[in-house]
Parts: structure tokens; C-alpha cells; sequence
């Protein structure tokens, strides 16, 4: 199985904590993600800062246009790798 690893970018931690909650429900997950604050170039204030939901894929069985959806429900994005 190789380690493939998905990184959702949300706009703040509401939508973050509400996405990671969400994904079990929508795909089937069972690990939990990983929530990262990834604050602006140059930005401290929490109110500047993105956050990123981290989900490991080992089985590369979700699909990147149904992550992309899903983060636009959030006003957010997936990062290509």
C-alpha cells in the first residue's frame, strides 16, 4: 500500500472541525484527520490563518474531484501534491 496523503485547505477552524467530521460520514473513514493551523506569510492574528485537514489515503481509494467538492462546501480547496 503506498501512503498517500490528501490536504484539504479551510478558510478557519470551524470549517475545518466541520469537514473532518464530516468526511467519516460522507467517505467512510475511519482514521481520524489531522487539523493544522497554517497561518499567512507575515499574519500571527488566528483570525489570518488557514487551516488544513491532513487524511491519509493508503489505499489511494478517494478521488480528487470528490475532495475538491467537498472542500467547496467550505469555501475551500485540496492541494495537489
Amino acid at each position: 500500500m503506498s501512503d498517500v496523503r490528501h490536504v484539504l485547505v479551510l478558510p478557519d477552524r470551524d470549517a475545518a472541525q466541520e469537514a473532518a467530521e464530516a468526511l467519516g460520514e460522507r467517505f467512510g473513514i475511519d482514521e481520524e484527520p489531522r487539523l493544522v493551523r497554517d497561518a499567512l506569510a507575515g499574519e500571527d492574528d488566528a483570525e489570518d490563518a488557514q487551516w488544513l485537514v491532513v487524511l491519509r489515503d493508503e489505499g489511494g481509494r478517494l478521488a480528487p474531484g470528490a475532495l475538491d467538492e467537498f472542500a467547496g462546501e467550505w469555501d475551500g480547496w485540496r492541494e495537489e501534491p
